[in-house]
């Protein structure tokens, strides 16, 4: 038997950051990960994050999980790559499996899970069919291993995660054929969803799978509407021709080893199901075992990192590496960093109506529209502004607010918001035509001077428009800026381009 002081189980987000946090109080730590290389869902993540600068905002979750393992391998950090763990028990022993071969047990005098979570599958006719997989399949497909997972693609589910990885597809360049969901409106954030009616992505509410058409692989979808009750709606049916169907049909916290070592569990719909039992500092109903991440409830994977990072502290502070004070302060941070992500989450998302500019300050040169009207807890906008024009506030999750008098139309804050909701308009650009800026993050790039069909927030064409500026900068993490010019008349109408 080999003795360690902390081993935490699991080296995706939550797990990285609750071992740094160990470390940096001067605690050893193991991580034990059945993968070949740690970050876990951060490596699938190419999208932004929201929250503010100290969640890591504006960043790409690819980056974010090389962050994590540069600071794990600079603080020392023992990672166990393709290591099973097989067993748990309440004694803090933990029987693992190295490269399906080696077994070996492991006594912690700490554990922290953060074993995450597990996609839900749905039964219908033909769902066992070559083409049919979750959307973290198909994520891990185009992300990790750079294979197209098909050519036309149904997404099931209008969550984040649904609508996230279809942009991902469209920006692979695979067609999405459609998103269906039971509900009358998509459970993901409007800013996703509205880069996905930007580019013609078909919604259909109150929609649901029923059956995958094909004898050895996807040949297409049946669809059908639902009513009230979410029974079929006899006559509704639509066959959408596909090759791929994903499902984006919620995840269920992989909590087996908690459940091992005898912790208590309780039930919660709104977080994916059973969840063990745990306190604000992340420990379970048996002493010196910690959870953290998604095996805590389905949450995003800003959540999951400050949810490490607090397991990481309470594990530090009763090994007796921080003083009571000193833990005190830095765990006052990291709840207060919670709550500022988690605000409103769960109560309801609040939508409030646009303020455009006047048209006194139109005609005095380009403007930042912010077409952001959901709570997000989400700020990068407020932070790009030089002249402090966009405000939000102390809480994230406010809604963006514009003083147009103090907008100089720098277009700095276009790139920085996370849910490409900035755009930039000039309706003096000419006498004939004015000016778009939209964030752009498809290959290949538009190039200056090249016609492009301007559409409008449904993806349907508007007008002609010429490219007349290309911007790409390092500190606009990927997203270039694209202005076109197009006739005065459209001014409003115009949202997006197609090449």
């Amino acid at each position: 038997m080999m003795n360690k002081s902390v081993v935490v189980i699991g080296g995706g987000p939550a797990g990285l950051c609750s071992a740094i946090e160990v470390a940096k109080a001067g605690g050893e730590v193991l991580v034990i990960d059945e993968n070949h290389k740690a970050g876990g869902q951060l490596f699938k993540q190419i999208h932004k994050f929201f929250g503010s600068k100290e969640h890591k905002a504006g960043m790409r979750g690819i980056h974010i999980g090389e962050m994590l393992l540069k600071e794990a391998e600079d603080l020392g950090i023992e990672i166990w790559l393709n290591t099973e763990v097989v067993g748990l028990n309440a004694n803090k022993e933990v029987w693992v499996i190295q490269n399906k071969k080696k077994s070996l047990t492991v006594q912690g005098e700490r554990i922290i899970i953060a074993t995450g979570a597990q996609e839900n599958p749905i039964n219908f006719p033909g769902w066992t069919l070559p083409g049919v997989m979750g959307a973290g399949a198909a994520q891990t497909m185009m992300n990790i291993h750079r294979v197209r997972p098909g050519n036309k693609v149904l997404m099931v589910g209008s969550g984040n995660v649904g609508v996230i990885v279809s942009y991902q597809l469209i920006q692979t360049g695979i067609e999405v054929a459609g998103i269906i969901d039971v509900g009358e409106k998509a459970g993901g954030y409007e800013v996703h969803m509205a880069k996905l009616r930007r580019a013609g992505v078909p919604f259909y509410p109150r929609h649901t799978i029923k059956r995958a058409l094909g004898s050895t692989c996807v040949e297409g979808a049946e669809i059908v509407e639902v009513d009230e009750h979410f029974k079929p709606i006899e006559g509704s049916e639509k066959i959408l021709d596909v090759d791929t169907i994903c499902l984006a049909t919620g995840f269920t916290p992989l909590g087996e080893l908690a459940w091992m070592a005898g912790c208590a569990f309780l039930y919660n719909p709104s977080l994916g199901g059973h969840i063990p039992v745990h306190d604000e500092n992340m420990e379970t109903s048996i002493k010196g075992i910690y959870v953290a991440g998604d095996i805590t409830g389905i949450e995003e994977a800003s959540i999951a990192m400050e949810e490490g990072r607090m397991a990481g502290l309470a594990v530090a502070w009763s090994l007796g590496l921080y003083e009571k004070e000193e833990y005190i302060k830095y765990a006052a941070s990291v709840k207060n960093r919670l709550s500022q992500l988690r605000h409103n989450i769960h109560e309801g998302k609040s939508q409030k109506s646009m303020v455009f500019p006047s048209k006194e300050r139109l005609l005095k040169g380009a403007v930042a529209i912010v077409e952001c009207t959901q709570e997000i807890p989400c700020n990068p906008c407020e932070a790009s502004c030089p002249r402090h024009a966009i405000m939000i506030g102390d809480q994230i999750s406010n809604t963006p607010k514009i003083d147009y008098e103090k907008c100089i139309g720098c277009g700095l804050c276009v790139p920085a918001c996370p849910g490409q909701a900035i755009t930039l308009r000039d309706y003096i650009f000419s006498e004939e035509e004015v000016a778009l800026s939209i964030p752009y993050e498809f290959l290949p790039l538009p190039k200056k001077g090249e016609n492009v069909m301007a559409v409008n927030k449904d993806g349907q064409a508007v007008c002609p428009a010429k490219v007349v500026r290309v911007v790409q900068s390092p500190k606009y993490e990927g997203t270039a800026v694209v202005t076109i010019s197009y006739p005065r008349k459209f001014f409003y109408e115009v949202a997006s381009i197609k090449i």
